[in-house]
């Protein structure tokens, strides 16, 4: 099981935090990690080179890689079985933060602050760099897992900015494979990573300590792991604070 934070957790509170719950070990060699959420859809001719890259940051330790299927390509000829409308209104919640003109696929966003084009590897590097770089002390986020209850503390902050921030949950498959029969990718076989099920927002933090407790067998699908963002503007703004934890698999 690897948990990963994107701001910074002192080692004994995540000690404590873990007690007592199946073996797990904090990766904070790399420091904190930046969010990088894909808008993507298997209808999208363009979108599979920036899935495959989703795929690579998802690898590493500096990233919470998260793909979202948006359902406005389903009309096109091919269903996207991953496809959610929550995926889309969450991407619209992020155009009108960012000041976009429109939706678009593949689009990647940063740390929930700026966006770029999914598949253009040079300008997300730049992006990721500039996020780690201005990266401030957020609050920090533990999250443990025992059994199927995900127990969620995102600690106080003396001076809270944002005052109110909403605090999410992310559900994700790890990885699928999907042959493509119709559509503008009719014919291709598709591997998608980081697959957002489920997107569920668990309560609103204020600045104070915030302890929430989640069973997850009853909180939607998503067997490859979880992420839990602290987002300023409502939900869509500014992520100020993330933790992710991939579920172990029959390899790990």
């Amino acid at each position: 099981m690897r948990i990963r934070h994107s701001r910074w957790l002192p080692s004994l509170l995540l000690a404590l935090l873990l007690a007592g719950g199946p073996a797990a070990a904090a990766d904070n060699a790399a420091g904190p990690a930046v969010v990088v959420e894909l808008f993507t859809s298997q209808g999208c001719a363009s979108c599979p080179p920036a899935d495959a890259y989703l795929g690579e940051l998802a690898a590493r330790k500096d990233v919470i890689a998260l793909a979202y299927h948006v359902d406005y390509w389903n009309y096109i000829g091919w269903t996207d079985p991953f496809a959610s409308h929550d995926m889309t209104v969450r991407q619209k919640a992020y155009a009108r933060s960012l000041n976009q003109r429109y939706v678009y696929t593949p689009e990647m966003v940063i740390d929930g602050a700026h966006h770029e084009v999914g598949s253009d590897r040079e300008a997300i590097e730049h992006l990721i760099a500039a996020a780690r770089k201005a990266q401030s002390a957020g609050p920090a986020v533990a999250l443990s897992l025992k059994d199927e209850t995900l127990a969620v503390h995102v600690a106080a902050a003396s001076r809270p900015d944002p005052a109110e921030a909403a605090v999410w949950l992310v559900k994700f498959d790890r990885e699928h494979t999907t042959r493509v029969a119709h559509g503008e990718n009719r014919g291709h076989t598709l591997k998608d990573y980081q697959v957002v099920r489920t997107l569920h927002r668990l309560g609103t933090w204020t600045g104070s300590p915030l302890d929430l407790t989640v069973d997850l067998r009853s909180s939607g699908p998503g067997d490859g792991g979880c992420a839990v963002l602290v987002q300023d503007k409502d939900g869509a703004g500014p992520i100020i604070a993330a933790a992710m934890i991939d579920y172990p698999s029959d390899g790990d």
